[in-house]
């Protein structure tokens, strides 16, 4: 707020002109993101430095390398700039897209999971779903009977229920779609928000001067939290399907480790090591930050919000959980090879596309690579915009 409209177009083209001002995201989170947004915006004033074409320049010759000329900010400009949570809720803004095709795509290597495991589907019934009542369960169910339509492999079920990592999915699944709507519902109203102080209110009088405190962060510094533990929560199953998929006394029939050649080869056991790490760090990370209030500003600041703090553990937690996802697909997919059989149209276009990068495991190799590959195709979105060509947006 408070801003004349010459500012923003000037930092909508910087950024469109491939300009990235150099900042340090250290901020409490309360009367705004002072420090980081204060470096970020010297740039406009061609001070400070930018990243340009994969460089790091002073600002003034970045703006000059791409044909800008530095602004002069005026009254009330500096403020508006500085005075807000912009950067916590760019980042959040971000973690929401990225969160958004997280969980859909869990959902696919979910399903992948199902057909390897000839799990039993009467779990993901529409009417178990709906006599609980919450959105986001209904929604996962009612995607995984899509995934997995017309299976030949599920046709034959061979067990009245399965473990809690199988048949709980969508209830599991669900509670993460609801908390992304609510922290996706903070981070819109949020990014349209005005936030600096003091506020002036134009009226019929002339105008009233407000001050105030809209750039206090916990409104959106909670929901990110909730995002956090969501998406922990997504990797945590995520792991304990994979560890169905490689246990021979769980995994319906199919050689340990996922590779033929019992005690020769060690096939998918040491990637589970790597997801059982990552789901340890995204545990850690999952400690909130928004509970850690250290006063500032000889206590008249006494209490701020981490929001950016959440939000920058938020986004790993969001990548970590990228790559146990990635690993489920690897372990996903090879089972699938190992069992035989068609499996749901929506399965079998996500296994094309892993297919397409990751060939089947017939002896040990390095699979460092193989799970570097599938996580930036699962980060991507390759995977589930294959999949919803197919058979349609997932919800």
């Amino acid at each position: 707020s408070g801003v004349r409209l010459e500012v923003v177009e000037f930092l909508a083209d910087m950024l469109d002109r491939g300009i990235t001002p150099v900042m340090y995201p250290a901020s409490v989170g309360a009367c705004g993101d002072l420090a980081p947004l204060a470096q970020a915006m010297l740039v406009p004033m061609g001070e400070g430095e930018a990243f340009y074409k994969g460089e790091r320049l002073p600002g003034k010759e970045a703006l000059e390398k791409a044909g800008m000329k530095p602004i002069e900010y005026k009254i009330r400009d500096g403020l508006a700039v500085i005075n807000g949570c912009q950067l916590t809720a760019g980042i959040g803004a971000l973690n929401v897209y990225d969160a958004d095709v997280l969980i859909k795509t869990s959902e696919i290597a979910a399903a992948m999971t199902f057909e390897s495991l000839k799990a039993v589907t009467m779990a993901f019934d529409d009417d178990i779903l709906r006599i609980r009542g919450f959105e986001g369960g209904i929604k996962s169910a009612r995607n995984i009977r899509r995934l997995i339509e017309g299976s030949e492999i599920l046709l034959q079920q061979e067990r009245v229920q399965d473990a809690y990592s199988i048949r709980s999915t969508p209830q599991v699944v669900g509670s993460a779609k609801d908390a992304l709507e609510f922290t996706r519902k903070q981070i819109e109203i949020e990014i349209n928000a005005g936030a600096d102080n003091p506020l002036f209110i134009p009226n019929e009088n002339g105008g009233k001067y407000l001050t105030g405190a809209n750039f206090q962060g916990t409104p959106i510094a909670l929901p990110l939290e909730l995002l956090g533990t969501a998406i922990t929560v997504i990797s945590v199953i995520s792991e304990r399907r994979l560890n169905r998929l490689v246990n021979p006394n769980l995994n319906v029939g199919l050689p340990g480790f996922l590779i033929k050649g019992s005690g020769m080869y060690s096939g998918i056991m040491i990637p589970q090591y790597t997801a059982a790490s990552l789901i340890c760090e995204n545990r850690v990370l999952s400690t909130p930050a928004a509970t850690g209030s250290i006063p500032t500003a000889a206590d008249q600041e006494d209490f701020v919000s981490m929001g950016t703090n959440t939000a920058i553990k938020t986004r790993k937690i969001i990548d970590n959980a990228f790559a146990v996802i990635a690993i489920e697909f690897l372990a996903a997919a090879q089972a699938l090879d190992l069992r035989g059989g068609n499996p749901g149209k929506g399965v079998k276009t996500a296994y094309d596309v892993v297919r397409k990068y990751v060939k089947f495991l017939d002896k040990d190799r390095p699979l460092y690579t193989d799970i570097e590959k599938l996580t930036n195709v699962v980060k991507s979105g390759e995977i589930l915009e294959a999949v919803e060509n197919i058979i349609g947006g997932l919800e």
